[in-house]
Order: structure tokens, then C-alpha cells, then sequence
């Protein structure tokens, strides 16, 4: 947040994304420096303790404080409109680091079904080991989320859109089930990125990310972070402080450079997509798509109003079972088959064997993870022969 006398005070989301967060050394470097170093030198031991104790702000261990990290948690903060952020070493540690400051044994999460595999293996799994019980309900079943919460509920977890089957939740409407209760609303917003939508705006309190996603781009680094006020913010940090699920200085760098380019690459993405989307519907291979961005999704209407656009995601069931959602993904032949999304090269995955392969029989049918879909993470390739890759694969049907 920045104060009226700030230049970047009112700037706009593609100054911000260019410019936040950074403060040059004395070397006056015109790109952000990357701080590759473990600890940092005090001047005296009483310098020393003031830092450690936190009487006096600064750098005092990179596995929590490091300049470059800071400035990408700045930016990345002031992009979703929030008090403060931590950078985590994934996206999945960000998860983490949020349940591990903010819970204890008894509290209850309440989750959405419709989230990526892995999150609901945390859930339902590790943190269950630790006395926190979790309740999964149906993305958009408003009266399941009412019913599900209780005076021991903590967080309500949605990803919006989610993955892989692009459900569009109400953030606003979530946001006022929790008004009266002691729970905060976590928004995963790594399909929109905050160039699309921003959570906090719309009554979230927390944001994540995987930074590995859209706010790299191109595939290079893994990361995390976690978006919101500065008091919840200071105690994820204390968690990082402790257990050191750290973004490495390099890779804060990496998406520092991501950032700079994050709208005009998911304008792209979701200009591709929605055009994929669109073919894809009208193929006799194809079974259902599902994308915001058609006008026959359930979600259309909201997606058009929380978002400026619907992003680069999508997902469609071939007419068959497994195998031929197998043949189409092995028939693809410039479609890179790897679980990432958020890169500049598409990418196309059986999720039911992959992202959503932990996940029980029982657990993948209430999810929607059918052996006969496919997930397609539309990059930035040229359209025409995105769309001559999938019929290639389309064929062999």
C-alpha cells in the first residue's frame, strides 16, 4: 500500500507490475539486483539484537528476509491490492504456510471439491494427522457452504476459476457467509492472476499463488506467495521464520520479470483459449468443454462480472474413456504433455492420472475428474496451429 506522496500511489496495474517494490542501492542499478547471499553483516552486537528482536527493521537471515524476495512481495502485493505478502518456495508450501500460522488442532476448514489434487491431499490427509478437519463441498452449492460452517471453522478455501473444470465461484457471496463467523476466505487466484481478478477487492482475505504459473510465465522457477492484511501476513511470516519454506533470491528475480509482462501475456492467453474453446465445442470428438469464456457455461455471467477476461485454462471430456483421452493427448505433436500451466507453450495432461491421481476413486467423482478429460493450458503459440494440433489428436479417435 502506498502512501499519497508515493509516485506509484493511484498507478495503474501495468506501472505497478513494472515498477513496484524496488529501491536501487547505491550502485543505481537500472534492473532489480538479485541479493544471493545467506546472512547479512550488523555493525555491532547491539545492531544485531535490534535486528533479530525486530526493534529495528532490516535483513537479518535470507531463509526470511532477503531484498529481492521483498521486492517481489511488494509488487506482487501492490498488484492485488493488499496490506502485505510472503513469497513461499511453492505454491503448495503458500497453502501450507497459510494453515500452519493460522491453525490448530479442532479447527475446521471448509473446501471447495473443485480444487487442484494436491490441495485436497493436504487437506485431507497431512493436516487431518493434526487434529484439523476439513469438509469438501460442491463449488457452487452456496447452501452446502452455509451449512458446512461452524464455530470452529477457520478458513473457507476456493479456487475460482478451478482446476481443472473451470468453476466460477461468488467470491462476494462467500465472503458474506464468513461476516459473522471467526473464518477467513482464501482465494487461490492462479488462473486469473490479479491482471484478471482480484479477490480482495471482491471481500477475500487471503490471496495465493503459484508463482510457478502465469506470474513466471515461461516455465523456469517454482514458487509461492501468499496475499493479504499485514497482521495475518506477520504470522505466516513467524511459520517461515521457523520451518523456511523460502522463495530462493534467484527465483523472486525470475518472477520479478515475469511480472513485468504478466497482462498483455494473460490477455493473450485468455484471447487463444477462448477461441480454442470455442472450436473445440463444435468438434464431434467432443463430448463437453468447459471454459468460462463460452457463453454455455454456468458460469459465464459471473465470470464475465468478477473478470476481465477468462483466462488461458481450459478442459474438455473426449467421447470415450481413458484410452482415448489418451490416444488424443499422444496424437499431439506441438502440445507439450507436462502438468505446468501457465507457460508460453501450451500444455495438455490427463488430470484424472496426474494432478488429480492421488485422489480416490470416490473423491475424483465428486470432484468431476473423469478418466475422459483432458486439461489444455493454452499458451501463446499461433492459434491456427494450436487448433491443426488437437484435431490432430482428434483424429486418432
Amino acid at each position: 500500500m502506498f502512501e499519497p506522496d508515493d509516485p506509484l500511489f493511484n498507478a495503474h496495474l501495468d506501472t505497478l507490475a513494472v515498477r513496484a517494490g524496488q529501491v536501487r542501492s547505491h550502485e543505481g542499478e537500472h534492473s532489480e539486483a538479485i541479493y544471493t547471499t545467506s546472512s547479512y553483516v550488523f555493525d555491532t552486537a547491539a545492531a544485531a539484537a535490534a535486528r533479530f528482536s525486530g526493534e529495528h527493521p532490516g535483513n537479518v537471515y535470507s531463509r526470511y528476509t532477503n531484498p529481492t524476495v521483498r521486492t517481489f512481495e511488494e509488487r506482487i502485493a501492490a498488484l492485488e491490492g493488499a496490506e502485505a505478502a510472503v513469497a513461499t518456495s511453492s505454491g503448495m508450501a503458500a497453502i501450507l504456510s497459510i494453515c500452519m500460522a493460522l491453525l490448530q488442532s479442532g479447527d475446521h476448514i471448509v473446501c471447495s471439491r473443485s480444487v487442484f489434487g494436491t490441495t485436497t491431499v493436504i487437506f485431507n490427509k497431512f493436516l487431518k494427522k493434526f487434529g484439523v478437519e476439513t469438509t469438501f463441498v460442491a463449488a457452487t452449492d452456496y447452501t452446502a457452504w452455509e451449512a458446512a460452517i461452524g464455530d470452529n471453522t477457520k478458513l473457507l478455501f476456493v479456487e475460482t476459476p478451478s482446476n481443472p473444470l473451470c468453476d466460477v465461484i461468488d467470491i462476494g457471496r462467500l465472503a458474506k457467509l464468513v461476516e459473522h463467523h471467526s473464518a477467513q476466505l482464501v482465494v487461490d487466484n492462479c488462473f486469473c492472476t490479479p491482471a484478471l481478478q482480484r479477490p480482495l477487492e471482491l471481500g477475500a482475505d487471503i490471496v495465493i499463488h503459484s508463482a510457478t504459473k502465469y506470474l513466471d510465465g515461461q516455465g523456469r522457477c517454482v514458487g509461492g506467495v501468499v496475499v493479504g492484511k499485514r497482521d495475518t501476513m506477520a504470522e505466516v511470516i513467524g511459520f517461515l521464520r521457523s520451518a523456511g519454506p523460502t522463495m530462493s533470491p534467484f527465483n523472486a528475480w525470475v518472477f520479478l520479470k515475469g511480472l513485468e509482462t504478466l497482462r498483455l501475456r494473460v490477455e493473450a492467453h485468455s484471447k487463444n483459449a477462448l477461441e480454442l474453446a470455442e472450436w473445440l465445442d463444435q468438434q464431434p470428438q467432443v463430448e463437453k468443454v468447459f471454459y468460462a469464456g463460452l457463453k454455455s457455461h454456468p458460469g459465464h455471467a459471473l465470470a464475465a462480472q468478477q473478470q476481465s477476461a477468462f483466462g488461458g485454462v481450459l478442459s474438455f471430456k473426449v467421447k470415450g474413456q481413458r484410452e482415448q483421452a489418451w490416444q488424443v493427448i499422444d496424437a499431439t505433436r506441438i502440445m507439450s504433455l507436462t502438468a505446468n500451466l501457465g507457460d508460453t507453450k501450451t500444455t495438455i495432461v490427463h488430470p484424472a492420472t496426474t494432478t488429480h491421481g492421488r485422489l480416490s476413486q470416490q473423491e475424483k467423482i465428486e470432484a468431476g475428474i473423469s478418466d475422459n478429460l483432458i486439461r489444455v493450458a493454452v499458451g501463446l503459440e499461433d492459434i491456427r496451429d494450436l487448433k491443426a494440433d488437437l484435431a490432430r489428436g482428434l483424429s486418432a479417435l
